[in-house]
């Protein structure tokens, strides 16, 4: 059978790398190129079952593809469903076992699966953006490595293990997911995707039909053929917010929308989008750093894997995000001037000095020329600017400043920054997307005091610092605006994770920016 099966494995292989990976029985390998690679360096043996008996660790991944959930992953990218009627027939008919073609299909899908489970839990599913330290492509003989090193350990679990992320935060997040799975409600619903193309009757026809679908299956509206009329519609929707006790207007909206495609199902896809999230960060952090969260409107500051401050942010509001980055702090400023960035002026500005050429001086800025020289805002002739203009618009240092009384600098291609604000009772607000794209802090003053004592901690012989915390209180109390160069640069992560292990639970956070609405639309529509 072993050599019947080798043969038929050889052949199967030829016809798939022909075939765009299709092996018959509507069954598709993924990874056709590396699986052949490696069983074309393995005389084209087949490895997961000899003499008609599944080895050991073809029970091991069996398993471990049935329960891929765990892992935030899917069963059936791993070729669950065919593995497990394939399984079956050669566990308990004595006749199937002695088919060759049988024996081939299993030991193929399985080493595709076991490539794919690489794959996925060393980069995951999310495409290689500016801000992902994983943007090396995994070679084909990286998978016949590590395929071949599992062969030789005989430890699934722990080669699995050792291509996924140390961070503790995965770690976490991953070890509440049994759990979650355990009382999660299985139950499929339709995902309703909105907005739909205005002025395109087939696509608004199909939302209709998805959104009646939906409801019913809440028990809404009745299921059917015909489409639901205005007034049949708006009272399902009225029914439905009755029972997620929100407010019954029956109007279509964002809202609505959020809230019937928010259930178990997609909240466990929220989860596996932040796993790749983490699959996307370094190896291995560094030991000092600052993890800003956006949606859960957090700062942290680590050091040496314990958060040392902890603090409540204001970051952009959706017109106007906070863009997600890698940098270090370069420098702190106190009494900072503010420069509105150019974005803001033709959004915000703009418009108003058009109509009133002085608006600027009634709420505290100023015109600047190039050679640093005010300029009086009825002496321009607004009306022929509209993508810029050639003047800077500033506010000067104080207690009043848009920036507060510390800025933290950072290089970054957005003109954004960390700071304190003029508007401190906002940390009051549960919903916290409200600044033009820079992060406010409201613990600025530890964070500045770290940084201080980080860099009087790391002098090293023969240097001089030129600033100490008391320095720095010093500048604040006499409100004297000064750079402050940081020596010890600490690294910088802006991040956007919408959900996080919180005491052995899992904590969701608001899609604010949509960026898992899209990623799951791009990415986990059919799972």
């Amino acid at each position: 059978m072993d050599k019947q099966t080798s043969q038929t494995i050889q052949d199967v292989l030829e016809y798939a790398l022909q075939h765009n990976g299709d092996i018959g029985d509507t069954i598709h390998l993924q990874f056709t190129g590396p699986v052949n690679s490696f069983y074309a360096g393995n005389d084209f043996n087949n490895i997961w079952s000899h003499k008609e008996k599944w080895e050991p660790l073809a029970d091991s991944l069996y398993y471990f593809i049935e329960h891929a959930a765990w892992q935030g992953l899917f069963p059936n990218d791993y070729h669950f469903k065919k593995l497990q009627k394939i399984k079956a027939s050669l566990d308990n008919d004595s006749m199937k076992r002695m088919d060759a073609n049988l024996w081939t299909k299993a030991d193929l899908m399985l080493t595709d699966g076991f490539i794919h489970l690489v794959k996925d839990l060393k980069q995951g599913h999310l495409s290689k953006d500016s801000i992902s330290f994983n943007k090396k492509e995994l070679t084909d003989t990286f998978y016949s490595a590590t395929l071949a090193n599992l062969l030789s350990a005989g430890q699934l679990t722990n080669a699995l293990n050792a291509l996924q992320p140390a961070n503790e935060g995965y770690r976490a997040l991953k070890d509440c997911i049994p759990r979650f799975l355990d009382s999660m409600d299985k139950r499929t619903y339709t995902y309703v995707t909105y907005p739909f193309k205005t002025n395109d009757e087939k696509d608004s026809l199909s939302f209709i039909k998805k959104l009646q679908k939906r409801l019913s299956e809440s028990k809404c509206i009745e299921p059917g053929t015909s489409l639901p009329d205005t007034v049949q519609l708006k009272a399902a929707i009225k029914k439905f917010q009755h029972l997620k006790g929100i407010k019954q207007d029956g109007m279509i909206s964002a809202g609505l929308i959020k809230t019937l495609n928010n259930n178990d199902a997609e909240r466990f896809k929220r989860i596996a989008i932040t796993l790749d999230r983490y699959r996307q960060l370094p190896d291995s952090m560094p030991e000092k750093y600052i993890w800003v969260n956006l949606p859960a409107y957090y700062m942290q500051l680590i050091d040496h894997d314990t958060i040392v401050i902890q603090s409540k942010i204001i970051c952009g509001k959706p017109a106007t995000r906070t863009p997600l980055l890698n940098s270090y702090i370069t420098d702190m400023v106190t009494y900072p001037t503010w420069t509105v960035p150019n974005s803001i002026i033709v959004k915000q500005y703009l418009p108003k000095l058009k109509t009133n050429p002085n608006y600027l001086d009634g709420i505290g800025l100023h015109l600047v020329n190039d050679k640093g020289e005010t300029v009086n805002g009825s002496d321009v002739k607004w009306s022929k600017y509209t993508k810029g203009i050639p003047y800077k618009i500033m506010q000067g240092s104080g207690d009043d400043n848009a920036l507060g009384i510390m800025k933290f600098n950072f290089s970054n291609a957005y003109a954004v920054y960390l700071h304190d604000t003029n508007q401190r009772y906002l940390f009051k607000n549960a919903t916290r997307a409200l600044s033009h794209g820079c992060v406010r802090v409201q613990e600025w003053q530890k964070l500045a005091f770290y940084i201080a004592r980080n860099d009087s901690m790391n002098v090293k012989p023969g240097e001089t610092l030129r600033y100490t915390t008391d320095s720095i209180m010093s500048w604040l109390d006499r409100k004297e605006n000064k750079r402050i160069g940081v020596k010890n640069k600490i690294s910088l992560f802006i991040r956007y994770f919408t959900c996080e292990a919180r005491n052995g639970k899992i904590k969701f956070y608001d899609d604010i920016y949509g960026e898992d609405k899209i990623i799951r639309e791009k990415y986990f529509t059919d799972k």
